[in-house]
């Protein structure tokens, strides 16, 4: 097979980079053999459009056009994903979209507050033991570990411990080093069995100095890390930025089929351990720290990215019967994880139920505790994939919902991220049907972020813009209303109003996918009351998770149907319940317990198989459902719209 050379040049980049390659290589991965970063948000399935290219000359057959219109095509645009190389050619690629997220959060980490129960001495598995040996002469020639348990078991009562062997490689040196008086770092078992030595530090600490351990929270879209004193159990740090995995698909399906490919499942867990170097960089340096100080870390997260984090094959998730390789996975060493932390300290990854309801969902079962209340409470999680748990003490039960990144930006056509740019709140007067909108950073808006989403649609229907199968009145008295590329639209803002100077809109396209991923949620609620056998307006509170439930406006979340329509009073938004759940299993083992016991009490419900969800979802297809009775509060706006 020949080898061919693909020149790329990047959009203001006067330097050309070249791979060689066979034929039949797709451009992306040439891209990727050069260095060259083309994202692919819908996995390099070719469904997005993102990942398009120019092919200035050479030889490149395009495999699918999708996404591309003619004149496109015309002006030599391809789809990197889709288009194999067969001869030389020349790729000129433009702009890639920048994720960048950065948090100041001082202000959020005085916002977490240590447990009123939470004692050093009894709820945390690690310890710190200072220890003075007697050096070894040739009276007492006993080996250098063995010296270290004998002082462990007469100065801090420990019988047994266990040791790796790249521990045994330094503890001599250090021993001497130190004339004999160092730290031991311990991991013990609540159980009664052997403790583990898993760092040795020169000298004896002072009281005021930190143990750092660290929780991490993957979430699909943003990842994570709080820095944690184990000793105070007080949060010293936080940060968070977008997961570096986006870049290869947006949700969890695309992930799982790009981990799929040849190379794609060690490119996955590259990205996201990149993604938490950065943040355990970003950290420490704030506390004057060193991540090889921190020797426990807690992480929770969907199935999928545990998968990608693990290395462990994750296509069994999408396929029938959608079965993971594991649910409870048992401690490992950050050595083996390849977490640049200290290679001997403990990560502990939470457990999950199934295929789509993972450990972010148990621990956010903790945090909330909905596991402690005798209520019937709904907990939500919403984001790119919709996980919804029913229940109190006496019984849990989930299911997940394939919402889609819909509700992240994703599949609008002008949708984005919650990022500088982003319109986030928008009004419209139901006589003129003229807009008004808040944008984030005050600026331009260069598209449309969730929850402008959902309060466009809300108005668009309130104010008869939409009726209630989400199609557009083209007949009222104004120019937003029109026939687009993608069927009938309102333009929310003009082409001179904007960052990009083009037009931003809501199109028919959209609202069908708006439409299904808040139908799929609702219908996921309908399911679990009927399973329980209560009615849905009857659950005592609706506990709203994830960072997407601080921003929406509920009201508004109700008007579409994508909440069930329950008093105000009722709601609670409570963050992010992941991290929040992964932080009191990391200070207390008990509350780690709990959260096992969680994963293996949970009944989970598999809505492919259950034949009362395809109805469900078909009669939530609608604004806010076909049976209005369920939405008496929006009935009632109904009728105050002019």
């Amino acid at each position: 097979m020949a080898d061919h050379k693909v020149t790329f040049t990047i959009e203001n980049n006067t330097d050309p980079v070249v791979a060689t390659v066979s034929t039949g290589t797709l451009l992306s991965d040439a891209a990727r053999l050069a260095g060259v970063e083309i994202g692919q948000p819908c996995g390099g399935q070719g469904r997005c459009g993102r990942c398009a290219v120019r092919v200035s000359t050479g030889n490149v057959r395009r495999r699918s056009t999708l996404r591309l219109s003619p004149q496109a095509i015309e002006d030599g645009y391809a789809l990197a994903c889709q288009s194999v190389v067969e001869g030389d050619a020349s790729i000129y690629v433009p702009l890639q979209e920048k994720i960048v997220r950065n948090l100041t959060t001082d202000r959020i980490a005085a916002e977490v507050t240590v447990p009123a129960d939470y004692d050093y001495l009894t709820s945390q598995t690690f310890k710190r033991i200072p220890l003075t040996l007697t050096p070894p002469n040739m009276d007492d020639q006993t080996d250098d570990w063995s010296r270290i348990q004998t002082a462990l078991r007469i100065q801090a009562s420990v019988d047994k411990v266990n040791v790796s062997l790249n521990s045994l490689r330094y503890i001599g040196k250090m021993l001497r080093d130190c004339e004999w008086k160092v730290t031991a770092i311990l991991e013990t078992d609540p159980s009664g069995g052997p403790a583990r030595l898993v760092n040795l530090l020169p000298c004896h600490f002072k009281e005021s100095d930190p143990l750092w351990g660290v929780v991490i929270d993957i979430g699909t879209t943003t990842v994570s890390l709080w820095m944690v004193n184990l000793i105070t159990g007080k949060v010293m740090s936080q940060v968070a930025e977008y997961n570096g995995q986006i870049a290869r698909g947006e949700d969890v399906i695309s992930r799982i089929i790009y981990a799929s490919k040849n190379g794609g499942e060690n490119e996955m867990r590259e990205l996201i351990l990149d993604t938490i170097d950065r943040l355990l960089v970003k950290a420490c340096q704030r506390l004057n720290a060193r991540p090889a100080e921190i020797v426990k870390a807690t992480i929770s997260g969907n199935s999928t990215m545990m998968h990608l984090l693990l290395g462990i094959p994750s296509a069994s998730i999408r396929l029938s019967p959608f079965i993971t390789a594991v649910n409870h996975l048992p401690p490992i060493t950050a050595r083996e994880i390849g977490l640049h932390i200290h290679p001997e300290a403990t990560v502990d990854c939470l457990p999950g139920v199934a295929s789509y309801v993972g450990a972010d969902i148990t621990a956010g079962v903790l945090s909330s505790g909905l596991d402690q209340t005798e209520d019937m409470t709904l907990f939500i999680d919403v984001g790119t994939n919709g996980e919804i748990v029913l229940g109190n003490r006496d019984l849990q039960i989930t299911c997940a919902c394939s919402a889609g990144p819909a509700f992240e930006g994703a599949g609008v056509v002008d949708g984005m991220r919650a990022t500088n740019g982003a319109i986030e709140e928008i009004w419209i007067d139901g006589e003129t049907y003229e807009p008004t909108y808040r944008v984030i950073g005050n600026e331009k808006p260069k598209g449309i972020c969730g929850s402008g989403l959902i309060s466009l649609l809300s108005e668009a229907f309130l104010t008869g813009i939409l009726d209630k199968a989400g199609n557009v009145n083209l007949m009222l008295p104004t120019s937003r209303v029109r026939e687009g590329a993608h069927g009938a639209e309102y333009v929310v803002a003009w082409g001179m109003e904007t960052g990009s100077g083009e037009d931003i809109v809501l199109s028919r396209v959209d609202i069908d996918n708006l439409l299904r991923a808040k139908a799929a949620i609702y219908a996921g609620f309908t399911v679990l009351a009927d399973q329980v056998g209560i009615p849905l307006e009857s659950v005592a509170k609706v506990q709203v998770a994830g960072s997407f439930g601080k921003y929406i406006n509920v009201e508004k979340a109700v008007q579409i149907g994508l909440l069930p329509d329950v008093a105000w009073d009722q709601f609670e938004f409570l963050g992010n319940t992941s991290i929040k759940g992964a932080y009191l299993a990391l200070l207390d083992w008990r509350k780690r317990q709990q959260i096992a016991d969680i994963a293996s009490r949970m009944t989970y419900i598999e809505l492919s198989a259950d034949n009362t969800f395809y109805e469900a979802f078909t009669s939530a297809l609608f604004l806010p459902h076909t049976d209005l009775s369920k939405f008496p509060s929006v009935v009632e706006a109904l009728k105050k719209t002019p």
